[in-house]
């Protein structure tokens, strides 16, 4: 019972590893002849002879599957190649003096098909990298801001109103700077996602291995969250302190910390200012660029 627990439990991390990861890389991939039985080595020869075009994209098309993010995608990919290839290798068309048209229609056909479900696999790889990294960063900044009021209690650090709102503000800012970098490469994927799953090669555009894939869009995931939240926060600091004063500030926070009525009314102005302001600055760089480029200016010209 211990072993089957056990390894129950080595499944169940080898599945979620290749969630994220995809599957392991085939350290002995095959080749398209290593597919074809010795009494068709023959017809395969004459394969090449009448449809080299379509051989090398099936060749090159093999290769791609046995790279596939996913195990089943490749164990499919393989069961299909192999089955068109030997439909092709036994149709009693192929030995003819010319290259049979339906015969090159089937594997022009069986070709764009294996292409397509390739490009669902890349596609496939792109989005889980990014959802992981996405989910990477937030945990990454959610976590120090769950625990960073226990540990300021710890030190015997108190806060007053204008402090806390101050420290809140900021929070409210980034996190929504975090969130619009989110949408924005969600945004440039959705209107450049075949780019993303090609780089340039000796001047074409060549296809890039899923798990490549994955692992450079997690990577650029965590880095557009930190960095929308860097922007944000500095978007923050800067009209804040009044460095800026391109924005009308509606609500300040000796507005929110003002002991009359108009604290609850300037309190929702606050939140909402600062939270567009930082979604702004995180969805639109060159924007927060430019404010923090024109921060510094004002420091020098003041200096």
């Amino acid at each position: 019972m211990g072993d089957k627990s056990g390894g129950n439990r080595q499944d169940w991390r080898e599945r979620v590893w290749e969630t994220i990861e995809g599957a392991g890389t085939d350290l002995d991939p095959q080749g398209l002849m290593d597919l074809v039985e010795p009494e068709l080595r023959d017809a395969y020869m004459q394969f090449g002879r009448s449809f080299p075009e379509e051989q090398l994209h099936l060749q090159s098309l093999y290769g791609e599957a046995q790279r596939a993010f996913e195990e089943k995608t490749r164990q499919s990919l393989r069961t299909t190649v192999r089955r068109v290839l030997r439909n092709v290798l036994r149709d009693q068309r192929l030995g003819g003096p010319e290259p049979d048209k339906y015969l090159a229609a089937y594997l022009e056909r069986e070709i764009l098909r294996i292409r397509v479900r390739l490009d669902q696999d890349g596609e496939l790889a792109v989005n889980r990298g990014l959802n992981s990294g996405f989910a990477l960063g937030m945990v990454l900044l959610i976590v120090p801001l769950l625990v960073g009021e226990k540990l300021l209690g710890l030190c015997d650090v108190s806060l007053k109103c204008t402090d806390r709102w101050s420290l809140l503000g900021a929070l409210v800012c980034g996190g929504a700077g975090a969130f619009g970098a989110v949408l924005s490469v969600l945004t440039r994927l959705r209107n450049s996602g075949d780019q993303l799953m090609r780089r340039p090669a000796n001047g074409s555009r060549e296809a890039v291995p899923p798990g490549q894939q994955a692992r450079a869009m997690r990577r650029g995931g965590v880095h557009r969250v930190f960095l929308g939240w860097l922007l944000a926060i500095a978007v923050y600091l800067l009209l804040g302190s009044g460095l800026v004063t391109v924005i009308e500030i509606p609500a300040g926070i000796t507005d929110v910390c003002a002991p009359d009525g108009r604290a609850d009314s300037a309190g929702t102005a606050f939140w909402g200012f600062w939270g567009a302001i930082g979604f702004l600055a995180g969805f639109n760089e060159r924007w927060a660029y430019g404010l923090v480029g024109r921060g510094a200016t004002s420091r020098k010209g003041s200096g």
